[in-house]
């Protein structure tokens, strides 16, 4: 079975070597425009001398020739935000299968696992299906989920458990599609979820709300896009968020106590330990060396 894979990053690189130590055949790659640093996709394909064209340049119609005559019987989608054409679809006999970091049909978009962490969820996993021209609303092959733990960030779940599952679960799916055995479970749009990207919009922090929502918005904007709350008359990011119940006198936003480092911030039913901050403009560095107790993040 003839595979070209479509995507970037890291993910992408490992999804391309896994195939192929699995054996299956990979006969292209097709990757974003090249930017200013060389991306590992694209370098690895290279180095293996597997063809790499790039996925905007699909839209011309001799690229779009190159590409027919790989002759592709799958599409492999890894980490995948150019719009792939419908003509590109077509071309493959099987058409395309692709990762999504929730279980579908809840959260789709771009930032499912912001979405999932910052919503309270217990639980998230990820999905392979089929691409149709929806937005995430393709067939679906196979989910494994994730518990989330209640420190666990954006970070954490995405490279401890569904970056590997992920190419694992790709790896598998192809083989499914390869020996015939791949299922079509369609999506039950009754439990369907769509959320915008997560922005600074959606990452300010309001310390009237329960601790527990904060709490879920700072890791669920964790590392990207950064939960935020104003701190003398400019924003200061927070990450590294650790829940801790109880009753504490001083009022929600109050920095109250320093931790090893990090500092323990007053909220509505508990306090949160926070590990690291950013200033605009800075980088990220220890919480306590920026903030120190008394001082007071303020509501929106």
């Amino acid at each position: 079975m003839r595979i070209v894979l479509f995507g970037q990053a890291a993910f992408g690189r490992d999804v391309l070597n896994a195939l192929l130590e699995a054996g299956e055949e990979v006969v292209g790659v097709s990757t974003p425009r090249a930017g200013n640093r060389p991306d590992p996709l694209f370098e690895a394909a290279s180095e293996k001398r597997i063809p790499v064209i790039e996925t905007p340049a699909l839209r011309q119609d001799e690229p779009f020739r190159h590409y027919l005559d790989l002759k592709p019987d799958l599409l492999v989608f890894a980490f995948v935000t150019d719009i792939v054409r419908k003509r590109v679809l077509d071309a493959a006999t099987h058409g395309a299968i692709q990762y999504h970091p929730s279980l579908l049909p809840a959260h789709r978009g771009r930032t499912a696992m912001n979405w999932a962490i910052m919503s309270g969820a217990a639980k998230t996993g990820l999905t392979i299906f089929w691409v149709d021209e929806g937005i995430d609303t393709g067939p679906i092959i196979l989910t494994r989920e994730v518990e989330i733990g209640d420190d666990d960030s954006v970070g954490s779940i995405y490279f401890d458990r569904l970056y590997p599952m992920g190419v694992q679960a790709l790896v598998d799916a192809t083989r499914m599609v390869r020996e015939g055995t791949a299922p079509r479970e369609e999506q039950d749009e009754s439990l369907a979820t769509y959320e915008p990207p997560a922005a600074a919009e959606h990452a300010r922090l309001d310390w009237g709300q329960h601790g527990r929502v904060v709490h879920n918005i700072i890791r669920g904007c964790d590392p990207q896009p950064g939960a935020w709350a104003m701190y003398r008359g400019s924003a200061v990011r927070l990450f590294g968020s650790h829940w801790r119940p109880g009753h504490p006198e001083q009022p929600p936003g109050t920095v109250i106590a320093t931790v090893d480092g990090s500092v323990e911030i007053a909220a509505i039913g508990g306090s949160i330990v926070v590990d690291r901050v950013q200033k605009d403009g800075g980088s990220k560095t220890g919480a306590a060396d920026v903030l120190q107790v008394g001082d007071i993040l303020e509501r929106p």
